[in-house]
């Protein structure tokens, strides 16, 4: 599935940043992460290769990513949450990271609370996160599921937090770019031209009663449609529990039984559908943006960070909803795409450069909603 359908959990964090509210992601809904995370122990990496259904990270050689180990810079494991987007950014990371001089090689662990464990214990190197949602997840697994969000719409506050955060547990959190995935609401391109709509201000003030196709979780989330109310005024009459960007919400919409659909920044789809997605002015969506995450001991050498921040540099949102649709609609391998798209950027060269061998389940499935 794509952007829409997963990135990180079954709801975004409970009153914590950036929530995709309803079905299919896990990347947030924090106070169920919380507990799945604080039960995890040590005995997590098992349970995450069991779950990957790949070789067992257990075999993999303790600080086995020293510059020289064996041959070269030595062996990275990236780590990927099972979704699209994060099985794409995972290969992004994994080629570069290999015409860097590493053997690298790419592990699913499907939910946070196991790739987030394994991470901490060295189990997995590198993995692609976003900023708001890591911070919260980790905010609350420090301080408690009620504590006070740390995430904002700010992204060098976001990214501070997050930085001191993932630091006092052996993590180093490395620059974010451009691209962005949020929540996002998209209306009939049709609808926002009769109501001369461009931003969910516009829609605000337009006064106009909207049936919102989203989860059954918006009407409480702080980020769907609470937020929409208070922040921006608009009269949410109903939501239709259709999920996040599912096809079945974008089709609720184009057939008018909705007025609008939530969805993410990175869904390529929309067009498809007739689509457009209302510009969110006064920035209710936290500071979702791409950045790596590394285990410092394993993989915080400064060769990392170079290779790594290459690509910061240069991907876009658009670059990566465009690589989210050639996975879920043109049904291209991750790898693939990713190397499409390193080639293209000339961060790579050969065909063949880059590792990134995928384990079982490395592409495509639910996404764990942030």
């Amino acid at each position: 599935m794509s952007a829409s359908d997963q990135r990180r959990g079954s709801g975004r964090g409970g009153g914590a940043s950036g929530w995709h509210a309803g079905g299919g992601r896990a990347r947030r809904r924090l106070p169920r992460v919380l507990a799945a995370a604080l039960v995890l122990t040590a005995g997590a990496g098992a349970a995450a290769a069991a779950g990957c259904g790949g070789p067992s990270l257990e075999s993999r050689a303790a600080g086995s990513a020293s510059p020289g180990a064996g041959g070269g810079r030595g062996s990275l494991v990236i780590g990927s949450a099972g979704f699209t987007e994060s099985a794409v950014l995972a290969q992004l990371y994994a080629k570069l990271l290999a015409a860097a001089g590493y053997r690298t090689s790419v592990r699913t662990l499907q939910d946070r609370e196991l790739y987030e464990p394994a991470l901490e214990q060295g189990r997995i190197d590198v993995v692609p996160e976003y900023a708001a949602t890591f911070a919260d997840f980790l905010g609350a697994k420090v301080n408690g599921p009620h504590a006070r969000p740390v995430a904002s719409p700010d992204l060098r506050a976001t990214v501070t937090a997050l930085t001191r955060l993932a630091s006092a547990r052996g993590l180093r959190v490395l620059p974010a770019g451009k691209a962005v995935d949020q929540n996002a609401f998209a209306v009939r391109k049709d609808f926002a031209r009769r109501h001369h709509l461009t931003t969910l201000s516009d829609l605000g003030a337009a006064k106009i009663g909207i049936t919102l196709a989203a989860g059954d979780e918006c009407v409480e989330r702080p980020f769907c449609e609470p937020g929409l109310k208070s922040v921006y005024g608009i009269d949410i009459t109903g939501i239709d529990p259709k999920g996040v960007g599912t096809p079945l919400a974008k089709q609720a919409v184009k057939d008018g039984t909705d007025q609008m659909a939530l969805t993410t920044t990175t869904d390529a789809t929309l067009g498809q559908y007739g689509l457009v997605t209302l510009a969110d002015d006064k920035h209710l969506q936290n500071a979702d943006y791409v950045l790596p995450v590394v285990n410092a001991a394993h993989a915080g050498a400064p060769e990392v960070a170079a290779a790594l921040g290459r690509l910061t540099a240069v991907l876009t949102t658009a670059d990566l909803a465009a690589l989210d649709e050639q996975v879920d609609a043109e049904r291209r391998k991750p790898a693939d795409a990713a190397a499409g798209y390193l080639r293209s950027k000339g961060l790579t060269r050969s065909r063949g450069s880059g590792g990134g061998n995928s384990g079982p389940g490395s592409s495509g499935g639910q996404r764990p909603r942030k």
